[in-house]
């Protein structure tokens, strides 16, 4: 199977995170391989070591997302692609990024494309798809379970709580859902072995795009933390009088009601 990841370079949202004059400032930061990205990464592995054939990762960033690529070639990957836009294009927004991946994937002759269900950063969980409906492929979102047998391909995936069970075909798309499996941690011999394995970088130039065709379709106009979480307060009194109280702030402070 020719297998392909896409894998998003995030910001840790477990870290302490920084915003500066609207926008997150990166300085101090930790940033990791978004954790969808990874359930997508193990399947593929997964799904290569049944099957046979290969595992490409492929990420739009600048020279930092090398870092997280050397990581997925450290969890089994056979090679990565780094899309770097830093000299080109100065902010990008989901048709961008699927644009260009889809762009790059174009010829490659997929047989199966596995992405994150979303990014932690944005959330959007439009990126795969959008690049699915470029190359005019099925997709399926939200995977718990997929099963490949020749082109047949059974997938579970997860509906708000509920399952869906899916029968379609390959070539084929699908989004990482968390369950899907427990992402490997990096061994030491993976590490080294990251080392020689291939990692090619290539600009829009090698892609036959122009900045234009690119152009964000989306525009950010402030990024801001939540306020601080305030005190609360306990009511007292007996339950009517706490019942009327409750009203009656929700009423005029909250208003709510």
């Amino acid at each position: 199977m020719n297998i392909f990841v896409l894998m998003k370079r995030t910001f840790d949202t477990e870290e302490k995170i920084s915003v500066q004059g609207g926008q997150i400032a990166e300085d101090g930061a930790e940033f990791i391989i978004n954790p969808y990205d990874e359930y997508a990464i193990e399947e593929a592995i997964q799904l290569k070591d049944a099957h046979g054939g290969e595992v490409t990762v492929v990420s739009v960033g600048d020279e930092e997302t090398e870092k997280q690529l050397r990581t997925a070639l450290a969890m089994g990957a056979d090679k990565a692609v780094l899309i770097n836009i830093e000299d080109d294009v100065d902010m990008t927004d989901e048709f961008s990024v699927a644009k260009i991946l889809s762009e790059y994937l174009k010829d490659k002759e997929a047989d199966l494309i596995i992405g994150g269900n979303v990014a932690i950063d944005g959330g959007s969980g439009q990126v795969a798809p959008r690049v699915a409906d470029y190359l005019d492929i099925p997709y399926v979102t939200t995977i718990t379970s997929i099963k490949v047998d020749g082109d047949k391909v059974e997938i579970v995936r997860d509906v708000e709580g509920d399952s869906e069970t899916i029968e379609t075909t390959l070539p084929l798309l699908v989004t990482a859902q968390q369950g899907l499996n427990d992402p490997r941690y990096p061994s030491l011999p993976g590490i080294m072995k990251a080392k020689k394995k291939p990692l090619d970088e290539i600009e829009l130039d090698d892609l036959d795009l122009e900045e234009d065709d690119v152009e964000p379709k989306t525009e950010t106009v402030e990024i801001y933390l939540p306020p601080a979480k305030e005190a609360g307060r306990i009511l007292e009194g007996e339950v009517d009088e706490q019942v009327k109280e409750l009203v009656q702030l929700l009423r005029t402070e909250a208003k709510v009601v």
